[in-house]
């Protein structure tokens, strides 16, 4: 049975806050409440005792679930009818949805930021902990051309940025990343994007290793997801392969799914 969540405290925090997924959805639900019409929250039971949730934001299906929930023809249905660009999460539900043939599997890599001995007082020095939201979107519509519109993204990343869950930084006014949520001492980086002008400069190797160090300073690690174009940049870097996964992506949608958020390193 799939039930709309109307308040809080019907998320089991305990089970969520041992995923990256399920992390990443309470800390959607501490942002914005079960209000939102496109950020809804659902609690998936079976007949045998499984539990799960899943949330939509804007167009992204996100799946957490205990050992024992079974993915079924209502969760088949309910992808079916709301027809999601993305799902991600609980990797055996993914694997055992029935999707419709518009939906194409991509392989993406969970990176732990470990710091390492570079010296990295002089970077700090630019970078910018508190950025224009307008520039940080210049940056991001080179890296990222099918970004959201700027009124969707600029909304979403000021409201998150407001609740204390999401932080935006640039470094050298060309290269920025995003903390999509920082929550108890969990940090996941997303959104890292070079402008054009400054690619090549190594900046965006500069400013990751600096990331690392700076939460790793704060008590906290930091993940980062990686699509299979991306991962020899993050290995070379010298960051931690944690774990495997798969998400699925509509292939009837033009999207930046192969070639996004290009880096400077890699041009």
């Amino acid at each position: 049975m799939i039930k709309l969540i109307e308040h809080e405290h019907e998320l089991d925090s305990e089970l969520l806050n041992k995923t990256l997924c399920g992390k990443k959805m309470l800390s959607y639900m501490r942002a914005y409440g079960p209000n939102y019409e496109f950020c809804r929250f659902y609690k998936i039971t079976d007949n045998y005792g499984g539990v799960g949730y899943m949330f939509i934001i804007n167009a992204t299906l996100i799946i957490c679930a205990d050992e024992y929930l079974e993915a079924d023809e209502e969760l088949d249905l309910f992808v079916s009818m709301n027809v999601p660009f993305r799902i991600e999460g609980d990797q055996r539900i993914l694997k055992n949805i029935r999707i419709p043939e518009r939906y194409q599997v991509l392989n993406r890599t969970i990176f732990e930021l470990i710091p390492d001995e570079t010296p990295l007082e002089a970077i700090e020095e630019h970078v910018d902990f508190n950025p224009k939201l307008t520039d940080v979107y210049k940056i991001l519509s080179e890296g990222f051309p099918n970004i959201a519109d700027f009124s969707l993204w600029y909304t979403d990343t000021s409201h998150r940025c407001r609740h204390g869950i999401s932080r935006v930084f640039t470094y050298r006014e060309s290269t920025t990343a995003s903390a999509v949520f920082d929550i108890g001492s969990t940090v996941l980086i997303g959104q890292v994007a070079t402008n054009i002008a400054a690619r090549g400069r190594g900046y965006a190797r500069e400013f990751l290793k600096w990331l690392a160090k700076f939460f790793n300073g704060l008590g906290k690690r930091a993940y980062l997801l990686a699509l299979d174009v991306r991962v020899s940049f993050y290995e070379e870097i010298g960051f931690k392969v944690v774990g495997k996964e798969i998400v699925l992506e509509r292939i009837d949608i033009v999207k930046d799914s192969i070639a996004k958020g290009k880096l400077e390193d890699e041009q």
